[in-house]
């Protein structure tokens, strides 16, 4: 079975954090609790904001503005998790000040945006990756070895959800409103289309049909992607429901259960055709670290992108995205 190093492995770098909301706050629990790194310093359009922040994760440095972030020479590589319509410009900003990037997902509103980024990247020579931890933990990594050993067959079929229970929220919170670039594909089917996408490929068939929020932005979407002559991606994203979020990945000789949360730190079941079946359990404490370690490692190694989640899997994934969205009718402001 194979597994991911170990985090505290990894070598040490300084993390600058760009916007601390909720998943900053996580982020930074992950790299000070489970690797080497720290957090150098933390920037925000409000001063008190980023103090509070700093305060919380010992961080030298707290700046009222992201220019003042990026400029920080004690800074070796900038996490970007402010709001999805923000993404573009932040990047670009961090990449223009010499700084190595991890964005978080989506990686930005389209693939227009998120190859605008890579080339700004590549002309800087800077390490530049999508946040999409998932790939990186643990079971996902076991599962990749379960289907490169063709413990299940020829992989055939693959189902994937994640819906939350986010109606309720106020039509101004970002997840309704279109100027941040909300809807539930870009925050939460995200999920399911790059586990699609890590599993299966780039697929060359999207079919999909979704419902709107008042505010006009995607409220659900259930969407099958084709791959090739037989292989197919069931997926289905919602605000409007807290939905099993699992995973199978279904193979000619069985299949792979992955238990809920899929996306998270949890375990799998193989089931196979003959009756036999085992389970995959290896507790993990956050989940985040496991992306800051590959990272670091890719930083101290002189390399421009990750293998696991590269730059051309990341356009791939906002490919299908604008396709989807183009399907079920949303657009937003400025595209």
């Amino acid at each position: 079975m194979t597994y991911p190093e170990d985090p505290r492995t990894a070598p040490p770098i300084r993390w600058g954090i760009l916007a601390p909301g909720g998943i900053a706050h996580t982020f930074a629990q992950a790299v000070l609790g489970h690797t080497r790194s720290t957090v150098a310093a933390v920037g925000s359009r409000s001063l008190a904001r980023a103090e509070q922040f700093a305060a919380a994760y010992d961080a030298p440095a707290a700046y009222g503005s992201y220019e003042e972030l990026v400029a920080d020479d004690t800074v070796d590589a900038v996490y970007v998790a402010s709001p999805h319509s923000e993404h573009r410009d932040h990047a670009l900003l961090a990449i223009g000040a010499g700084k190595h990037v991890l964005v978080e997902k989506a990686f930005a509103r389209n693939e227009a945006e998120g190859r605008e980024v890579l080339d700004a990247a590549r002309s800087a020579g800077v390490f530049c990756m999508e946040a999409m931890w998932t790939r990186f933990l643990p079971h996902v990594v076991a599962l990749r070895s379960v289907l490169e050993r063709g413990e299940v067959g020829d992989v055939v079929a693959l189902l994937a959800d994640h819906g939350q229970a986010f109606g309720h929220l106020p039509h101004t919170h970002r997840l309704h409103n279109p100027d941040l670039a909300g809807g539930a594909l870009l925050d939460l089917g995200v999920y399911p289309v790059s586990f699609a996408h890590d599993v299966l490929g780039r697929p060359d068939r999207v079919h999909a049909t979704g419902s709107l929020t008042p505010t006009g932005v995607d409220g659900q979407i259930s969407m099958a992607l084709g791959f090739g002559d037989r292989v197919q991606a069931s997926l289905h994203t919602t605000l409007w429901s807290r939905t099993a979020t699992t995973a199978v990945v279904g193979g000619t000789d069985g299949r792979v259960e992955l238990a809920s949360d899929f996306y998270r730190p949890t375990t799998f079941r193989v089931v196979r055709s003959d009756g036999s079946q085992w389970e995959f359990e290896r507790p993990v404490d956050g989940g985040f670290q496991y992306q800051a370690a590959e990272v670091a490692r890719c930083i101290t190694d002189g390399a421009t992108q990750s293998q696991v989640m590269s730059w051309s899997d990341t356009l791939d994934v906002l490919r299908t995205m604008d396709e989807v969205r183009r399907q079920v009718g949303v657009t937003y402001p400025g595209e």
